[in-house]
C-alpha cells in the first residue's frame, strides 16, 4: 500500500503535503503510467486522515493533467513520458542581470513617455437594445464590480506615497519599470506562483496590448506568430495590424494541437494554458512538455504564457505556469492586474527569459515606461505590506459564491432539463451549452433584442467548425446578483421560442 510521512509538514496543509509526495513520485517514475492509485476512503484510512484531504490532493493533480479517473474504476498515473527526469526539474536560481545604462534610475531625463496606438479600454459598449424597458444585462463583459476595489486600503497607500516617496515620484524610472514594484511581484511570484525571476526580468507596461508590440519588436517581425483557434480575437488582430504572419493553430481536448503547430511553421506561439478563453481548457502537464518540446527544437522558437485569470481557480491551487518549469529559457510569461484590481488599472507586466532581457535592455531601451510613477509606487506598497494577497484571497471567495449561487439558481430553474455547465472551475466564465432549434446568431440576437448580451462559442474560432454549436460564455465578474433570475428568464424564452418573434426557418 503506497504509504507517506506526514511528520513534518512544515506549513503546507495536510492536502497540499499529499499532492506534493504523490506528485513527487509521478516525477521521479516510482509511479509509473497507468498504475492505479488506492481509493480516496482506502487512502485516508491508511494513512490516518480525512477522505477530504486524498479527495483534495487528487483533484489537484488531475487538473494538472497527473493524474485521471475512470468512473466505477477509479485513479491511475497519466502517461508523462514527455517529462524530463526529476534531477532535470529544479531550476537554478537566476543571477541577477548585470545592470545596464539604461537600467539605472535616469533623473532629469525628460523624455515623452512612450505611447502605443494599441493601449485602449477593454470596456465593451452598454447601449441597451431594449428600448430603455430595462437595464443591459451583459454576460460579455470582464468589468470588475466597483463595490470589490479596495478604496480605502489605497486611499490610505496614496497619502502615504505622496509624503513619502516624492522625489521617486518625479525621478523617471528605469524602461522596465519601478525596481521597488518589480522586486516586490518578483517576491509575490515565488511565493504564490513557484515562479523564480530576477526583478530586471520584469518588465511594466501599460496593459498586455502594449506589451505584445514591445515582444514584436523584440522577437522579431521576421517570425510566424501563432494563436489558439479558438482564442481570444483581439490577439490576432494586433499581430494582424503589425502585418507579421499570424496562424490560427486548433485545439482538442487538452489544449493546442502540437502537430497542427508543428506543420504551420510557426515560430511563436501564443496561448493561456492555465485557463483557455473562450473553450476554459486547462492544459495538462504532459501537453505542456509537449509544447517546451516544440520550443526547444529550434533556436528562435518562443512561448508567450498568457496567465491573465490564473489567481481565480475556483478548486484547488492555481495551475503551476508553464514558465515555471521552462528549462531553456523558452517562455515569455505576461500577466495583469486588470483582473485582480479592476479592469481600468491598466498595469500589466511580462517576464523575459534573461538572454530576452539583455536584448531588450540593449535594443529597446528608448522606450519609457508607460506606467506612471504614482501607480507603481502605490502599487508597490499594496504588494509588499501583504494587502494584494488579503484581496486576492477575499476575489477568490466572493467569485466562488457568486459562480455557486448562478449554477445553483441555473440548476433549480426550468432552464435546467436544457442546459448542461461545462468548465466551470477554473477563471471568471464558464461555457452554458443549450438545447435549441436556433442558430448561435439567432440566440444571440434574440437574446440582444430582449437586454441579455451573450456570446457564442462558434464565433471565436477563425472558420466554421462543427459540433460546438449552442454553446456560450458566461462571464459573470460583472453579473450583479439581482439580475439572475432575469437573466435565466429571457434565456428560458429565447430556446422556447416564447419571445414574441417569429420562428426562423433553419437552412439546410
Amino acid at each position: 500500500m503506497l504509504t507517506y510521512s506526514f511528520s513534518d509538514t512544515g506549513s503546507d496543509s495536510l492536502y497540499r503535503h499529499l499532492y506534493k509526495c504523490i506528485k513527487n513520485d509521478i516525477l521521479t517514475r516510482t509511479l509509473r503510467a497507468g498504475e492505479k492509485l488506492p481509493s480516496k476512503r482506502t487512502f485516508a484510512k491508511n494513512l490516518g486522515i480525512s477522505v477530504i484531504t486524498v479527495e483534495n490532493a487528487y483533484a489537484q493533480l488531475i487538473s494538472e493533467g497527473y493524474l485521471y479517473s475512470i468512473p466505477k474504476k477509479g485513479f491511475f498515473v497519466s502517461d508523462i513520458s514527455m517529462l524530463p527526469p526529476k534531477a532535470a526539474l529544479s531550476q537554478n536560481s537566476p543571477s541577477r542581470l548585470q545592470a545596464l545604462p539604461e537600467e539605472t534610475e535616469r533623473p532629469g531625463r525628460a523624455e515623452p513617455a512612450g505611447t502605443s496606438p494599441l493601449y485602449q479600454s477593454d470596456s465593451a459598449g452598454t447601449a441597451d437594445p431594449s428600448g430603455g424597458r430595462g437595464p443591459l444585462i451583459d454576460l460579455t463583459s470582464n468589468q470588475t464590480d466597483i463595490r470589490n476595489f479596495p478604496f480605502s486600503i489605497w486611499a490610505k497607500l496614496v497619502r502615504e506615497v505622496l509624503n513619502e516617496s516624492q522625489q521617486e515620484l518625479v525621478t523617471n524610472p528605469p524602461c522596465g519599470g519601478v525596481q521597488k514594484l518589480r522586486s516586490a511581484i518578483a517576491k509575490h511570484l515565488r511565493d504564490f506562483r513557484g515562479i523564480t525571476v530576477a526583478p530586471e526580468q520584469i518588465i511594466m507596461g501599460a496593459g498586455t496590448e502594449y506589451l505584445y508590440s514591445l515582444l514584436i519588436q523584440l522577437l522579431g517581425f521576421d517570425k510566424t506568430y501563432a494563436v489558439e483557434d479558438p482564442g481570444y480575437r483581439k490577439i490576432a488582430r494586433i499581430y494582424e495590424k503589425h502585418k507579421v504572419a499570424c496562424r490560427h493553430i486548433p485545439l482538442d481536448e487538452y489544449g493546442v494541437c502540437v502537430p497542427a503547430l508543428e506543420e504551420s511553421g510557426a515560430d511563436v506561439l501564443h496561448l493561456s494554458p492555465s485557463h483557455h478563453f473562450p473553450t476554459g481548457l486547462v492544459t495538462p502537464i504532459s501537453r505542456r512538455y509537449e509544447l517546451l518540446g516544440w520550443a526547444a527544437r529550434a533556436e528562435n522558437r518562443y512561448i508567450i504564457e498568457d496567465d491573465y485569470d490564473s489567481e481565480f481557480r475556483m478548486n484547488g491551487n492555481p495551475i503551476p505556469a508553464m514558465q515555471s518549469i521552462d528549462l531553456s529559457e523558452k517562455v515569455v510569461y505576461i500577466n495583469t492586474f486588470t483582473k485582480t484590481l479592476a479592469s481600468t488599472v491598466r498595469i500589466s507586466y511580462m517576464i523575459l527569459p534573461r538572454h530576452l532581457a539583455e536584448r531588450f535592455y540593449r535594443e529597446l531601451s528608448f522606450y519609457s515606461c508607460t506606467v506612471s510613477n504614482f501607480e507603481q509606487y502605490t502599487l508597490a506598497r499594496f504588494i509588499e505590506n501583504g494587502s494584494f494577497e488579503k484581496h486576492l484571497n477575499r476575489m477568490r471567495s466572493y467569485y466562488h459564491k457568486k459562480r455557486d449561487l448562478l449554477i445553483d439558481r441555473i440548476r433549480r430553474s426550468e432552464l435546467n432539463p436544457r442546459a448542461i455547465i461545462r468548465e466551470e472551475n477554473s477563471g471568471l466564465h464558464f461555457i452554458l451549452e443549450l438545447r435549441t432549434s436556433l442558430s448561435d446568431a439567432e440566440v444571440c440576437e434574440r437574446m440582444l433584442q430582449k437586454g441579455l448580451r451573450i456570446a457564442a462559442l462558434s464565433s471565436f474560432y477563425s472558420q466554421f467548425t462543427p459540433g460546438i454549436e449552442h454553446r456560450f460564455i458566461v462571464n459573470y465578474s460583472a453579473l450583479p446578483e439581482e439580475q439572475i433570475d432575469e437573466m435565466i428568464r429571457i434565456l428560458c424564452s429565447v430556446i422556447d421560442g416564447k419571445d414574441g418573434l417569429p420562428q426562423i426557418a433553419r437552412q439546410s
